[in-house]
């Protein structure tokens, strides 16, 4: 465990029961959704390769335009 993370914890630890309920539910809810978004993302790698072939096939026959920024 990293120094920061121990840190947390103590400081955490000082809270009430209740508070460290909430907090420690919000970290597992975290770190329950990054497993899912690596998961997903892991399954889409040949999905994106094929759009990021599209879009540069795109920009070599000059189908694109720059994207202005003071626009958006």
């Amino acid at each position: 465990m990293t120094k920061l993370l121990e840190k947390a914890f103590a400081e955490a630890s000082k809270l009430p029961e209740e508070e460290q309920d909430v907090i420690a539910a919000i970290v597992l809810e975290e770190l329950a959704s990054e497993r899912r978004w690596n998961k997903a993302f892991s399954r889409s790698q040949d999905q994106l390769a094929r759009l990021a072939d599209e879009a540069l096939a795109e920009f070599r026959e000059g189908k694109t335009e720059l994207l202005d920024t003071d626009q958006l």
